[in-house]
């Protein structure tokens, strides 16, 4: 049996068709697009949805977030910034290869 969808705005996903997300398959952009555009109610409802581990799995594996996403998440889950690979990226830490 498949979970129902979670019950968010579509203010972050304003370029794509809402009703064709695949919200298990693309659980990273589901969650970047939330915190980068949504509500605080679509942040909620993520959590209940995804779940805190799932989230953090997540969040600390993306290539790019705002720094207020970056400080509130890694405030809020408790991780050091350090450990996210935006943060790396940013500092340098982590070469990008760009392949022809």
């Amino acid at each position: 049996m498949q979970k129902a969808k979670p019950n968010i705005s579509k203010a972050a996903f304003w370029d794509v068709n809402f009703e064709e997300i695949d919200f298990d398959k693309h659980t990273r952009d589901v969650i970047n697009r939330i915190l980068m555009n949504g509500k605080l109610s679509d942040w909620v409802e993520m959590n209940k949805y995804y779940g805190i581990e799932k989230i953090k799995e997540e969040i600390v594996q993306m290539r790019y977030l705002s720094d207020l996403a970056l400080n509130f998440c890694s405030f809020y889950y408790d991780i050091p910034k350090e450990e996210f690979r935006c943060y790396k990226l940013s500092k340098g830490e982590i070469k990008l290869e760009i392949q022809n």
